[in-house]
């Protein structure tokens, strides 16, 4: 079939797909604990007669679309989990549990490929190789694919390859971009205790104030990108958390200070912990204070294969019948795909969001965050086409 066609396929279940957005949207769930999500998944790969695995890496579900003979194996993604944020918006399907709200978009991306699955079974199976739908849980901070992959995600059948999709506020709906190599940044976890001597507002010769230590500790761990790297090397040294003190009469004796960095070349990412420590060294020990620090390198940077960036792009243009796609550059946001992208060719690219109304303006994470749902059929769409082509479904010849 004509790649074309597929748009047309995924209008016609627009109306389930963002009826199972919203459901997900209503009743989200965090890292690890996405059970009625992954359970209503499961249930929906079953009665398409896919073969289902659930339970990989704790709540993460797996189906599998199998050819008439052997061949390769494609990889498509999903995140299911929510954030630990307040949803605020006022709509009808605005989450129903406090504190917790799908505000990056992960019901969308659920809700896509349970829409790509059920179309892609009612086209029967491929002539050769297999499609593998993978939705999975705690992308937020808790690496639920290196949980998937320890559980065997990537086996039986092999994935020769993997896609995913994010959805993005800032492009107009139905948008793609995409970069090549490095795409998404590494993203690590710094923990800093300042450790001074509490004691009287009014007698601060007395004390060791750790309050405002960290504050010339964290002038001085942005003096690492302004004056330590080459400034054409991207790094981010955020500190988004800070807590220490009690009253304002009293001066704190620690201080605890929680961030997040952010590196695109491996090379400078490893320097980075011996860079920090060095500043926190220095301010403190000059200042009477002493310090813990903890640096945990959580998610790799995510690389794009080049092959694969290529293969999406002639994918869409196909599809869509123009080119509705853009180069971008790469973000310092961080993503676990990364650790696909570190095992097997993989592309993750970004679907545009926004139909210009207020509402589907807000960032990602804000606690406004909605989407435009007419986006819904075009991730749909890109799914499918990006499987049928990869396994040679969609012309009798193998585009890769």
């Amino acid at each position: 079939m004509e790649l074309r066609e597929l748009l047309g396929l995924a209008e016609a279940l627009k109306d389930q797909v963002v009826a199972w957005r919203r459901d997900f949207h209503q009743h989200p769930e965090t890292g690890y604990e996405e059970i009625r999500t992954s359970s209503i998944v499961a249930e929906h790969l079953k009665s398409l007669g896919l073969d289902v695995q659930t339970g990989i890496g704790k709540t993460g579900v797996v189906g599998i679309l199998r050819g008439e003979e052997p061949g390769p194996t494609i990889g498509l993604r999903a995140d299911m989990d929510a954030l630990p944020i307040q949803d605020q918006k006022e709509v009808a399907y605005r989450s129903q549990h406090p504190g917790i709200g799908h505000l990056c978009g992960h019901d969308a991306h659920t809700g896509m490929l349970m829409g790509a699955a059920q179309l892609l079974t009612s086209l029967g199976k491929p002539k050769k190789g297999n499609i593998k739908f993978i939705f999975q849980p705690a992308e937020e901070g808790l690496a639920g694919a290196k949980a998937m992959m320890v559980d065997g995600v990537l086996e039986e059948p092999h994935v020769d390859a993997m896609a995913g999709i994010h959805v993005f506020p800032s492009l107009p709906t139905g948008r793609i971009t995409v970069t090549k190599g490095i795409s998404f940044a590494a993203a690590d976890r710094l923990v800093i205790k300042i450790i001074g001597k509490g004691g009287h507002a009014a007698r601060p010769h007395e004390t060791v104030d750790a309050i405002a230590i960290s504050a010339q500790v964290i002038s001085g761990l942005q003096h690492i990108s302004s004056r330590l790297v080459d400034p054409l090397e991207p790094v981010v040294v955020t500190i988004g958390k800070i807590q220490g003190g009690s009253i304002g009469t009293a001066i704190a004796s620690e201080v605890e200070l929680i961030g997040t960095v952010r590196t695109l070349s491996p090379s400078l990412r490893a320097k980075m912990p011996e860079l920090i420590e060095n500043i926190v060294s220095g301010v403190t020990r000059s200042l009477g204070a002493e310090y813990e620090l903890e640096y945990s390198m959580g998610y790799p940077a995510v690389l794009n294969d080049e092959d694969m960036v290529d293969f999406v792009i002639r994918t869409s243009e196909k599809l869509f019948g123009e080119k509705r796609w853009n180069y971008a550059k790469p973000s310092m946001g961080g993503e676990d795909f990364a650790f696909y992208s570190h095992s097997v060719p993989s592309v993750f690219f970004r679907l545009g969001v926004s139909n210009g109304q207020e509402e589907t303006l807000y960032p990602l994470h804000h606690s406004m965050f909605d989407l435009d749902e007419e986006a819904l059929s075009y991730g749909v769409a890109m799914h499918a086409a990006i499987a049928l082509s990869y396994l040679g479904n969609s012309t009798g010849e193998k585009d890769r």
